[in-house]
């Protein structure tokens, strides 16, 4: 058990230890690693069809070049050529059939990157080409999907649809998005003695990493150690698909008994790799006169890919954030894993909940338009409260929703600032301003309840200073600088005493990925009961130095071990500690208490908590070009305790720009031939310095709720991307208020040629 009582804390709340490395690039990266002598490079040739019978290859040509050292295929798998999760169907290596565009085929290992790129253009394969499907709709109407469609319910939204007063139906459709992390996908692999590897891996996974690599290679998981420093952004797109290209430099390292790294390009990575899943969406809505929303039915068709890799969990988590902050007695709804030729899809920051939350707000949106009021007042009126029901049977616990709201409409003034808007829109015929409110509501556990379970191992040495390792990966979140805080808090110390290792496998085993905003949740707390069984067993010693018979009045603080009337220095308790052979290493561990969720009954209580927050848009609209600027975004949002505001904030405001760009800018196009072809930065446009709203201003809610977050400080790495959403409705609201008889389609991400199309439609 963690037990803090005897603690105090000392530490800031406004640091992040990585940063000096960033901004002064002494950060470390997989590509940054030295290259041991003998070192080749990896690149994968992939397929230039979307769907296609492989006949024929010849890499003849390509093996005899200078510097070629190998030319692996699925042949030569010496374990099972199978790299599939969730559901078995991804091969390493492409056999009889190709699937995709950017699908590998085979692994060429040369002597420079160069030699390995010439390689690839001497390649010849020949394909009969079969039926090509991009679009989600289409594979669910002729049966191509990945696993079980799935439908949570609660009520009985049919018959109740009679009783409505106002009934709309409609469809909205969301996009993909790409991760676009700054470092690519890369792997770097190491032959161990006894035939083991060393993997060096950009992955959120590295449990992953290491049973996929295993299997591929026909090895032990203890044979294969994959180490993370940090990686350079994963949004998602690490978690499940950085396992290929690590069990592919694997697959070479092995196979050459040399070591061999593999690096991505841009344009590799954009072309072979995964995105957020595009949806198209049907929906119901049905209101009473006082705007309460009394049934409500969506289906969800989610373009998976060719391949399932992650697509049933963010299905599942589409489903249980499908009526994001509102309560809704009587719900439907159901999703559909659609199989497409596109690279199969995965995580992304949201996973899957950002998808069906857009559903709704569409819902709402299209009622409060037909009915001629602001969407702000249905939203209001459903909002959460303590003891209302999700339609997967959980009950609503320490609800911050309304406080959330009414914080935001009395901080900014939501009054006064519509009343602004519309008589700016009255003095202006061809600028227009929209505002938009956007709460959110979002669960925090692995909804795979299995998962919600870490380790830590931490040493005290000689001189007092702390060694720690956890299953957390530092990707740009502030992870290490929240675990050094974990640790140095349960010491008493300062945060220079507290050394984080690299995640290692060796180190730390069976580690979930760092996703689900659960990680500093899950290690933080596996990291305090290590450190609490150190206290533990040095507790007696403490209290006979001190002679304090009470240990309750021990504590921990500025490296000082004190008692009512006497202190000793942290040292000299460790060395004492050290010199009596007490035990100063320990092994933690933590398992989220309570969750469960019966999938059989699609009923449980999967979540530990929920994060709560809103948010109002404001943007400016020219009429005639289509183009906008947003001039606020204002946001409450319940951080619960936050144990350190500089890297909640940094957290806020980047979900928040990422969840804008998703619904605005950031279109991804593929061609009825499975192409990508928003495939350059010159072709798909991300969020930069001139798209990033004028003003952005974020409160931490007041609470002191309990709960079951590290330190009671929520996690804040998935919950901003959904305000994001709001950046469309002030856009649509925009539109309106320059041609109120606009025909509105709910289709995201609402780029400028849309909007120009909506204005005059």
């Amino acid at each position: 058990m963690t037990n803090n009582k005897n603690t105090k804390s000392t530490l800031k709340k406004d640091i992040n230890l990585d940063a000096p490395f960033h901004v002064s690039g002494r950060t470390k990266y997989v590509d940054d690693l030295p290259e041991l002598e003998g070192t080749c490079f990896a690149k994968a040739y992939y397929s230039r069809c979307a769907h296609g019978e492989i006949k024929k290859i010849n890499f003849s040509k390509a093996e005899k070049l200078n510097g070629v050292v190998k030319i692996l295929s699925h042949k030569d798998v010496p374990g099972e050529n199978q790299i599939g999760g969730i559901v078995r169907d991804e091969p390493l290596l492409a056999d009889k059939e190709v699937h995709f565009y950017g699908q590998p085929i085979l692994l060429i290992i040369a002597e420079s990157e160069t030699i390995a790129e010439k390689a690839m253009k001497l390649i010849e394969v020949d394909y009969k080409e079969k039926e090509i499907i991009v679009d989600p709709r289409e594979a669910y109407k002729k049966g191509s999907v990945l696993s079980s469609s799935r439908t949570f319910k609660l009520g009985n939204p049919t018959s109740k649809f009679k009783k409505c007063a106002y009934v709309f139906e409609g469809e909205a459709d969301s996009g993909g998005q790409e991760h676009l992390y700054l470092e690519t996908q890369g792997a770097y692999a190491i032959p161990k003695d006894q035939g083991g590897l060393l993997i060096h891996s950009s992955t959120q996974g590295p449990t992953a990493v290491q049973k996929v690599t295993a299997n591929v290679l026909g090895l032990n998981m203890s044979q294969v150690e994959i180490n993370v420093n940090r990686i350079g952004g994963g949004f998602g797109g690490k978690e499940d698909q950085a396992s290929h290209w690590a069990a592919l430099a694997g697959f070479g390292a092995f196979i050459t008994k040399r070591p061999v790294k593999l690096i991505l390009s841009r344009h590799e990575d954009l072309q072979m790799t995964g995105k957020r899943h595009p949806y198209r969406s049907d929906y119901k809505i049905g209101l009473d006169k006082d705007l309460k929303i009394i049934a409500y039915t969506a289906s969800f068709y989610q373009n998976g890919g060719a391949a399932a890799d992650l697509s049933p969990a963010v299905l599942e988590r589409t489903l249980f954030h499908a009526s994001n902050s509102y309560f809704i007695p009587n719900i439907e709804v159901t999703a559909h894993p659609c199989k497409t030729n596109l690279p199969p899809n995965t995580a992304f920051r949201g996973f899957g909940g950002p998808q069906g939350k857009f559903v709704i707000e569409a819902a709402i949106h299209r009622a409060a338009n037909e009915l001629n009021i602001p969407a702000h007042n249905i939203q209001k009126a459903n909002l959460f409260k303590n003891g209302d029901e999700f339609s997967f049977g959980q009950k609503v616990e320490n609800c911050e929703a309304t406080k959330c709201w009414n914080d935001l409409s009395k901080r900014y003034e939501l009054k006064r600032l519509e009343k602004e808007i519309e008589h700016f829109n009255k003095e202006n015929k061809y600028f227009k301003k929209g505002i938009a409110l956007q709460p959110i509501c979002f669960g925090i556990s692995f909804t795979n309840t299995p998962m919600n379970n870490a380790r830590a191992l931490v040493h005290v040495y000689n001189d007092g200073s702390v060694g720690v390792s956890t299953g957390a990966v530092e990707m740009g979140q502030g992870v290490n600088t929240k675990m050094v805080q974990v640790a140095a808090q349960a010491f008493g110390l300062t945060l220079d005493k507290i050394r984080l290792e690299d995640t290692n496998t060796t180190r730390v085993a069976n580690t979930s990925p760092t996703a689900a905003s659960a990680t500093a949740d899950l290690n933080g707390k596996a990291l305090q009961d290590a450190c609490q069984q150190i206290k533990d067993r040095i507790l007696p010693l403490a209290g006979e130095l001190l002679k304090e018979k009470n240990l309750k009045n021990i504590s921990f603080v500025d490296g000082k071990v004190k008692a009512k009337r006497k202190n000793i220095d942290w040292v000299d308790l460790v060395q004492t500690a050290l010199l009596r052979r007490i035990n100063m290493s320990a092994k933690g561990h933590y398992s989220t208490p309570r969750i469960n969720f019966d999938k059989k009954k699609e009923k449980g209580h999967p979540f530990a908590y929920h994060v709560y927050g809103n948010s109002i848009f404001v943007v400016t609209l020219d009429c005639i070009r289509g183009t906008y600027e947003f001039e606020a975004v204002k946001i409450v949002h319940d951080f619960g305790a936050s144990m350190n505001k500089a890297v909640d904030l940094g957290q806020i405001e980047g979900g928040l720009v990422q969840g804008m760009g998703w619904m605005t800018l950031e279109d991804v196009v593929y061609n009825k031939k499975g192409l990508l072809k928003s495939n350059t930065l010159a072709t798909y446009k991300v969020p930069d310095v001139y798209f990033v709203p004028k003003e952005i201003e974020v409160h931490f809610l007041k609470t002191n709720t309990d709960n079951l977050a590290i330190l009671k400080s929520k996690a804040v790495g998935e919950p901003p991307l959904m305000y994001g959403l709001g950046a469309y409705f002030s856009i649509i609201n925009a539109i309106l208020a320059f041609n109120p008889n606009a025909s509105i389609s709910y289709d995201a991400p609402i780029t400028t040629e849309k909007i120009l199309m909506t204005l005059y439609s």
